[in-house]
């Protein structure tokens, strides 16, 4: 068994161990030419005493060169006095580092493997060497051959080796959900389509992205899903239409887009629209003779029923006249229910939410929901690895509320699949700062999107559901959910509340290297997590189609002769609500 690092002289030494606090080391450095060895974020290792087979990797993380006063003191013999001599000024040399695994050899598959856990420290006096070179170029392939290949995503070379091929554990990534986080051009798109790439070349790979502005849909390996503008409604329903029926909101979604909780009679309206609710599921399962559903239905169960009857039941309490002594009289909700009806018509008329009100007869059937799930969760056909859907038709306002159904019906889905059916699948949050925001800053339609995500990022792992969460303003999103995501992806950070953020995602232990987000390249990663066997800055593989996100270069587009303007066209869209 030759050993893995060999350092046959002192051109790879850096000093030896003098403080040691669990994962911190103090380092004591000989003199200058030493010390301008050492880098920071350069890696180091320190050979265990007495095991030639273990070997201790650390990251320098700080490099210092100070200057000391040195005194003595002395007893004067004739005063009995103290007095000091100053002997000048002592220049000490340091590295902090911390300690990031443990390379050690496995005898059982005759290699040495990396390992993040840390077993034992260092004696005092131990030498600690950097990694270059051969040496390093050994501890590289180390990582990049450690573990199955057949489990293993490559997401692109290290920034300290860039011979060495970064993996990341594709079980561990999706199992414990993960976090894409950067300011705007760092290259967060570009990584999302990276790994969407990678992972629709896998047979049954399942794969849903939120994607709300329409960055992917150039996407050619992917199938793609769009919730209808307004000028599309009333057509056939053409192949990539995304019907969401109103019937799919649960009572708690109904009551944030209808019940306005600050009027007076607000009590009044969730108990009468909610009985009215019942009355009308009710009824399409008895004219089904679903029986057996029928005995078992809660107001939440997704099942279709006229809203246009629900109306008119509450119209009729509304302007009720019952009998009384001395002839007709207001009956016991008379007139409470007027703003209720008043914004009920103006949903169902307002053609920005025809997706939901103006749907097709044939997405009011009472297998709509099981096509319905199949659109979303079938991974079987072509190109159906990877569903994109296309959200940037939906209105700002209920944009949560949407996007949160969508999540909550794939995750009942899933939940109720039986458990040797159920195929994993990930939803892919773009812009998930948009509709998953901090609870303080939840308005009640928000607040509906961010449980079901919650909900998902808390017990989906269970039943096969993952989040791999991307955004540019990682402070802005629910911490519940962002806590949940064992794998952070931070690209370049330059906003102070969002670097804190990623901070608290990360052990105490990789603080520093937090202080390169600031300065990182486009397209470049600090990567870290379950997924990674060491936390590393990683130059993230670009794909080969990128998505629509791209930063529109100004000076060059300014210096091209451009075609004249066509405004009416642009008015005429803004007025329709549609691109096309």
């Amino acid at each position: 068994m030759k050993p893995i690092f060999e350092f046959e002289d002192n051109s790879c030494l850096l000093g030896q161990v003098r403080e040691v606090d669990t994962r911190k080391i103090s380092l004591s450095v000989n003199d200058d030419k030493d010390l301008r060895k050492a880098k920071v974020s350069q890696l180091v290792t320190i050979a265990l005493s007495g095991a030639s087979r273990l070997w201790l990797i650390g990251n320098i993380d700080k490099v210092i060169k100070k200057s000391i006063s040195v005194q003595t003191y002395a007893k004067n013999e004739e005063s009995s006095e103290e007095h000091d001599n100053d002997l000048g000024e002592k220049i000490v040399n340091s590295v902090h580092l911390t300690l990031v695994g443990t390379v050690r050899w496995n005898a059982y598959e005759s290699q040495y493997l990396f390992s993040r856990s840390i077993q034992h420290v260092p004696e005092i006096e131990s030498d600690c060497y950097v990694l270059r070179d051969a040496q390093l170029e050994s501890f590289m392939k180390i990582l990049s051959t450690q573990g199955d290949k057949a489990y293993s995503l490559e997401l692109g070379q290290y920034t300290i080796d860039e011979s060495a091929t970064a993996y990341l554990d594709g079980n561990k990534l999706f199992q414990r959900h993960a976090a894409i986080l950067g300011s705007t051009g760092s290259g967060k798109s570009w990584t999302v389509a990276s790994i969407l790439e990678r992972a629709a070349k896998l047979p049954s790979a399942n794969l849903v992205v939120f994607d709300l502005h329409g960055e992917y849909r150039a996407l050619s390996y992917a199938k793609h899903l769009r919730i209808p503008g307004p000028d599309e409604l009333g057509t056939s329903n053409p192949k990539g239409l995304l019907y969401l029926p109103y019937w799919l909101l649960n009572a708690d979604e109904m009551l944030a887009m209808f019940i306005d909780r600050s009027e007076f009679s607000a009590h009044n309206q969730v108990m009468v629209f909610q009985n009215a609710v019942i009355e009308q599921k009710k009824t399409t399962l008895a004219d089904l003779g679903k029986n057996e559903v029928l005995n078992a239905f809660t107001l939440d169960s997704p099942v279709p029923f006229s809203l246009k009857n629900v109306i008119e039941s509450v119209r009729s309490l509304n302007e009720e006249m019952i009998a009384g002594a001395r002839g007709l009289k207001q009956g016991q909700f008379f007139g409470q229910f007027s703003r209720l009806l008043t914004r009920l018509n103006s949903k169902l008329s307002d053609k920005r939410y025809g997706f939901l009100f103006n749907a097709p007869s044939s997405e009011h059937e009472y297998d709509a929901m099981a096509n319905l799930a199949a659109n979303l969760m079938d991974y079987s056909q072509k190109g159906g690895q990877i569903k994109i859907i296309d959200f940037s038709e939906v209105p700002a306002d209920i944009m949560p509320i949407i996007v949160g159904i969508v999540a909550r019906v794939i995750y009942q889905i899933q939940f109720w699949t039986p458990h040797d059916k159920r195929r994993p699948l990930a939803l892919v949050c773009d812009e998930a700062h948009l509709y998953l925001p901090k609870k303080d800053d939840q308005n009640p339609v928000e607040k509906r999107a961010v449980e079901a995500f919650e909900k998902i990022a808390k017990e989906g792992r269970k039943y096969g559901v993952a989040l791999l969460v991307s955004s540019q303003r990682p402070s802005d999103i629910s911490p519940t959910i962002l806590s949940q995501c064992n794998n952070v992806i931070a690209l370049r950070l330059t906003n102070g509340e969002d670097q804190n953020t990623v901070r608290k995602l990360l052990p105490e232990t990789l603080e520093s290297l937090l202080e390169i987000l600031p300065i990182m390249d486009i397209g470049e990663g600090l990567v870290v997590g379950d997924a990674v066997l060491l936390p590393s800055r990683i130059k993230i593989n670009p794909p080969q189609e990128k998505p629509l996100s791209a930063t529109i270069d100004f000076w060059s587009e300014w210096i091209k002769k451009a075609e004249k303007p066509d405004f009416i066209k642009a008015v005429e869209n803004m007025r329709k609500q549609g691109r096309r």
